[in-house]
């Protein structure tokens, strides 16, 4: 079960808001019944990314023999 402030990992890309599958976030916010939750993704400097409503069909918790990958997230990085 998915509760607030549990850390999810998503199953599949959020390609309009530049997300991968695997992006770790923040549940923020839970919908009733739990079909969605509102989740807020941060830079590995605390920055806030996005936070989005995410279907619970995408999520799933974070396992307790993972660890997270470091990436780019082009969306705050300043075209030039």
């Amino acid at each position: 079960m998915i509760r607030e402030h549990d850390r999810v990992v998503l199953t599949e890309p959020m390609a309009g808001e530049g997300l991968e599958a695997g992006d770790v976030g923040a549940v923020v916010h839970t919908y009733p019944g739990g079909e969605a939750f509102e989740v807020e993704f941060v830079t590995l400097s605390g920055r806030t990314a996005a936070v989005i409503t995410v279907p619970s069909t995408r999520l799933r918790p974070v396992g307790v023999a993972e660890i997270p990958h470091a990436r780019e997230f082009a969306r705050l990085h300043p075209a030039g």
